[in-house]
């Protein structure tokens, strides 16, 4: 596949298929991810790839706490409800969710139902949780060499084969995460990456999220035309 071909073809994949993700497919996809740029070449990620019995103790650690109320304890920074311009794209992005899936606005146990899905990793096979060095923890660096890492995962990922979505609900409640995925505490969970061969017969699988213009993103200084 051609770059413009993954970037321009990849979409968030929230249904699976149940195969196993081959370990050495995994690896290669992390190879590649891991090409990403990060600030003076300081690598501060790390990777921990659960499957299996982990990763169902995760799925219900996490389910049964959050239903129970217990509160978010994700390690990353949080900026509260979104407003304004960027509470419309959420919106946007569920009404298409809601659609294809055909659940309505009004019915409460369906909506319910997709936010357990984001509880339980959306069922993939795979969790890849990234994380980053504690010594280096405070500042804002490391999460957004994270954020370049992540983003080259999942294209990496789309080109071989398989699916992802970054999935912050996944780790709301860290302790869980921390425990079965082995997790030494001089790291900090910065995100986690569903992971699996994408069921395509999965309605969500098709959206195509609208992006907005460079027009509307970009300012361009100093150029004569």
């Amino acid at each position: 596949m051609q770059y413009d071909e993954v970037v321009l073809g990849r979409r968030s994949a929230r249904g699976y298929k149940p195969d196993p993700v081959p370990r050495k497919l995994i690896k290669e996809v992390l190879e590649i991810a891991m090409r990403a740029p990060s600030s003076l070449n300081t690598q501060p990620w790390n990777f921990f790839v659960v499957t299996g019995e982990p990763l169902d103790r995760i799925r219900q650690g996490n389910t049964e706490r959050n239903l129970a109320g217990v509160p978010d304890s994700r390690e990353f920074r949080g900026h509260g409800a979104y407003k304004g311009v960027h509470r419309e794209r959420q919106k946007e992005i569920a009404a298409q969710l809601f659609e294809v899936m055909g659940i309505a606005w009004d019915d409460k146990p369906s909506r319910k139902d997709w936010v357990l899905r984001g509880f339980r990793q959306f069922d993939a096979p795979v969790s890849v949780v990234v994380t980053y060095d504690r010594s280096i923890h405070g500042g804002d660096i490391a999460p957004f060499d994270c954020g370049a890492v992540a983003n080259a995962l999942v294209n990496a990922a789309w080109s071989r084969g398989l699916g992802c979505v970054i999935n912050s609900q996944g780790i709301m409640q860290s302790p869980v995460v921390r425990e079965h995925a082995e997790i030494p505490d001089d790291q900090v969970i910065m995100i986690c990456v569903a992971m699996g061969f994408p069921d395509e017969t999965f309605p969500a699988n098709a959206v195509v999220s609208n992006r907005k213009s460079v027009e509307e993103a970009v300012v361009f200084v100093g150029f004569e035309d």
